[in-house]
Parts: structure tokens; sequence; C-alpha cells
């Protein structure tokens, strides 16, 4: 018997070619599928942006937040400054947005990492609130109003919203294809001793607030991407929306449902959530009580998540664990 160490599976080894034929499928969409249908897909990449992001920043690097709103809210800004004030491109624009707003989280950092546990938490939601007092001050930006976003104003209906689903398609794959490689890298092995014992961890050479800052920078690009989408697709900025808690709520239910610490969970929470907003949406704050009794019994009957449940932990579409196995020699 020899030992044989690996991270790829026979199930995953099936999904990536399942995995690519659907991609291949989303990319079609456009052209298959009714305008309003594209609108719901751009809302379900959002939701697996956020939830992925929040899941990396909590669930692989040990950092709770409520507060990564803040970083949506910069990102739809700027993508309006970049635009509607400097002149830029969309494209260009949702880059520079997303840039930006990791640039902006490196002070934000050394602010927020002198706070530990429920305190790092309450600390990001009140700066996210510093945060939008700051940008209503801007009448450039609306101020408390509000501002339209223009890049769009001599684009038909139809051509904006094939653009605005393939660019949130994209970002969707590359948050995805990034987290991945991520956990894959000697930053995802650091993230995940961290994750597990902080203090062990720091004790075997890795060098925790760096890694954290790290993941905290590119996190927030991550959001301040996805605020830029929904600024495309809402066509306007308003600060009590964007900078809502609303979206720490949501990101919050879709991966502790579907299961933290996994790459697969937070999509599958996102599905869900998706598939119950568009059944619900129309019972007003019943809604919302259905949405809390369902967290509530999905923690008690499977606290790994839905993902965890379905799996027992043992199955794995995109490996980022060593497994070592027996293997028969001869």
């Amino acid at each position: 018997m020899s030992t044989l160490i690996k991270r790829s599976s026979k199930v995953s080894n099936f999904a990536i070619p399942i995995f690519g034929l659907t991609l291949l499928a989303l990319f079609l969409v456009p052209s298959t599928l009714d305008m309003s249908y594209q609108v719901k897909f751009v809302d379900l990449f959002v939701l697996i942006i956020i939830a992925t992001m929040w899941n990396l920043l909590a669930g692989f690097g040990g950092l709770v937040s409520v507060g990564q709103q803040a970083f949506i809210g910069i990102g739809a800004y700027a993508l309006v400054a970049f635009t509607n004030l400097r002149g830029l491109e969309v494209i260009p624009g949702l880059i520079l947005a997303a840039l930006f707003t990791g640039l902006l989280a490196i002070p934000l950092s050394f602010l927020v990492f002198r706070l530990k546990g429920g305190y790092f938490a309450i600390g990001t939601w009140v700066i996210a609130e510093i945060i939008k007092l700051i940008v209503v001050q801007f009448q450039s930006l609306g101020g408390g109003a509000g501002i339209s976003v223009a890049v769009f104003a001599d684009t038909e209906r139809e051509s904006r919203i094939r653009f605005v689903y393939l660019a949130a398609l994209v970002v969707a794959i590359v948050i995805l294809v990034s987290t991945f490689l991520l956990m894959r890298s000697r930053l995802g092995l650091a993230l995940t001793a961290i994750r597990d014992d902080a203090t062990a961890a720091g004790t075997l050479g890795v060098n925790v607030t760096a890694a954290q800052r790290a993941v905290f920078v590119l996190v927030a690009m991550g959001f301040g991407a996805a605020g830029a989408l929904i600024a495309l697709t809402n066509l306007r900025v308003q600060p009590d929306d964007i900078f809502s808690v609303n979206y720490s709520a949501i990101m919050i239910f879709i991966v502790v449902v579907g299961g933290l610490g996994t790459i697969e969970g937070p999509i599958l929470g996102a599905i869900l959530f998706f598939f119950l907003q568009d059944q619900l949406r129309d019972y007003g704050s019943i809604y919302l009580i259905i949405l809390g009794a369902f967290a509530i019994i999905s923690v008690l009957v499977a606290p790994r998540g839905l993902w965890g449940l379905i799996t027992r932990d043992k199955v794995s579409l995109f490996p980022t664990r060593y497994v070592v196995s027996k293997k028969r020699e001869g």
C-alpha cells in the first residue's frame, strides 16, 4: 500500500466540464431569454458575488463583519464619479471602481483591525454609517437625494441589459475562480489556519495581520465591483439604499444557510435565497418572517449549512484541501 496525497477527486473531475458547460449556457442567455430573465440573472450573480466575498472574509479569514455594505456603496459611487464626472466608459469605470474600493480599504483596515470579535463586527457597521454620512455631503454626487447613472443615457434598453448581464456574469466568474485559486495558495492555507486558531497559526509563523489585511482588501474590491453592478442595474444610486445594512443581513443569511467556509455553500445559498425572494416578495413583512424562520430552522437542522448537510462534508466540487488516500501497489 502506498500513500497518495491529492486535491482533486472523481466528483471534482466530473464537475469541471459540467461547470464549463453551465458557463457556456449562461453566456448564451442574452440571445435566448427575454430581458426580464436577464435582469433576474444579474440579481442572482450579485448575490453570489457578495456572498462569496463575505464567506471569504468570515468563513475563511475569520473576520465576521456586518459593515461590508460600506464597500458596496463606495463601489457604486466610485462608478458614478468615474463615468458621470470623469467621462470614462463603463468597463474602465467598473474596473477602477473596484480598484478604488480596495485602495480605500487599506487605511480602513488599520482602523478596524484594532478591534476584535464582536467589536470588529460592530465597528465595521459604524464605519459604514460614517462613510454614508460623508458621501451625502458631496452635492456633486447628489447629496442625500442620490444621483442617476448617466453612462447609458444614449444606449437602448435591450443593449444596456445585455451588457450589464454579461458584465455581471464575467465578474461572478472572476470572483469564484479567484477565490478558488486563492484558497489553493499559500495565503489560502494561512487563512485556513487563522480561521481554525489564530494564536496557533501565529505561533507556527503565519503573519496573521498581514494575511487578514490582504483578504480584507481583496474582499473590498469584490464588494466594490458588486456595488458598481448594482448601480448599473438600477441606473440610480441612493445613499440609504446602497449603504443599507440589509446587504449584510442578506449575505450572512446566504452563507450561513448555504454553508460557511465552503466555496459551494454561498452559491447554493444564493440560489435558494433568490428563489425565496422571488416567490415571497408579494407577501410584505411576512416574507421577512419566513426568511427568519427558515434561517433558524436551517441552523438547527444543518449547522454546517445545506451543502454540508447534503454532502456530509465528503464532497467538494471546488477542492481546496489535501486528501490522503491509500493506493494498493501492483
